[in-house]
């Protein structure tokens, strides 16, 4: 396999919190020419809507997009996404578009009312004695990917588990309502197959950048410059130009854009083992082989 050489590498911390604006929504660009990995209009807060509109209307044309989501629910373990219900979609696009019909009135790219309809909301875990009666007892249901990322010594959560601070579900859900809207505009990967030319989108797990960069296991969140530099280090790139504050949204954005641009050349991280199974319902995680 011939890998695609992209210009331009953006890695998107993304938020699935309640509101309009979001601080835990952090965009940064890295360029393959070289050079330290920048924020994207640093020090504004981000709402979903100027990430969807960056994406749709200002992305260069040869980039490699990373989002910090789960573009796919569990599939392949009970053969559908919410099974006993007659109308759970067959396919990841098809997932989307059902999300996005069903919250087409939840402001904000939220996904408030799938997780609340009546059906769908069975599936989820709401609160800490809260479970639908379909959620899987125990973490609950994880992708096949997911399960391959404990390889990687990361600690996956269920697509399906709403509570908690580790939870992914509410930024995986407004996730699959921008990539709906995302879809007719760029190839995401695994969903569409690698192009020649264009820019792609793939799902990231800033973790993952995290632990290639040398942070241990349960120290992966940077707070400072320092360390910041060092892990940037640990995969090539030089010093990032300091920042008036840090936060762990944009470290890991600024550390994931580095990462994409060290790892992207890899023709193994384009085809890991199993992905043809869920490469149309369930996605895949870049970089989990």
């Amino acid at each position: 396999m011939t890998t695609r050489r992209f210009s331009h590498f953006v890695a998107i911390d993304w938020s699935g919190a309640k509101g309009e604006r979001q601080k835990g929504i952090a965009v940064a660009l890295a360029l393959a020419e070289g050079g330290p990995p920048v924020l994207v209009r640093p020090g504004h807060v981000w709402s979903r809507e100027d990430a969807l509109a960056l994406l749709r209307n200002d992305l260069p044309d040869d980039a490699l997009v990373g989002l910090d989501l789960s573009p796919g629910l569990p599939f392949i373990d009970r053969g559908g996404y919410f099974p006993g219900w007659p109308a759970s979609p067959a396919s990841a696009r098809d997932l989307w578009a059902m999300v996005d019909r069903i919250c087409v009135d939840d402001p904000h790219l939220s996904a408030s009312s799938l997780v609340a309809h009546p059906q769908a909301r069975e599936h989820f875990r709401h609160g800490k004695d809260d479970c639908g009666r379909h959620f899987q007892p125990g973490a609950g249901r994880l992708r096949l990917t997911e399960e391959r990322q404990k390889r990687h010594r990361l600690s996956p959560s269920s697509c399906f588990n709403l509570v908690g601070a580790a939870q992914v579900g509410k930024s995986s859900l407004t996730g699959m309502r921008l990539l709906h809207r995302l879809a007719d505009r760029h190839a995401i990967w695994p969903f569409d197959p690698l192009p020649d030319q264009g820019s792609v989108v793939v799902e990231i797990y800033t973790s993952l950048a995290a632990r290639a960069s040398g942070m241990r296991a349960g120290r992966s969140k940077i707070t400072d410059g320092e360390t910041l530099d060092r892990a940037l280090g640990e995969l090539g790139s030089p010093p990032h130009s300091p920042l008036p504050d840090y936060s762990d949204h944009t470290t890991d954005a600024l550390l994931t854009a580095a990462w994409l641009r060290a790892v992207a050349h890899d023709p193994a991280l384009w085809q890991p083992e199993g992905l043809d199974a869920v490469a149309q319902t369930e996605g895949w995680t870049f970089g989990v082989v």
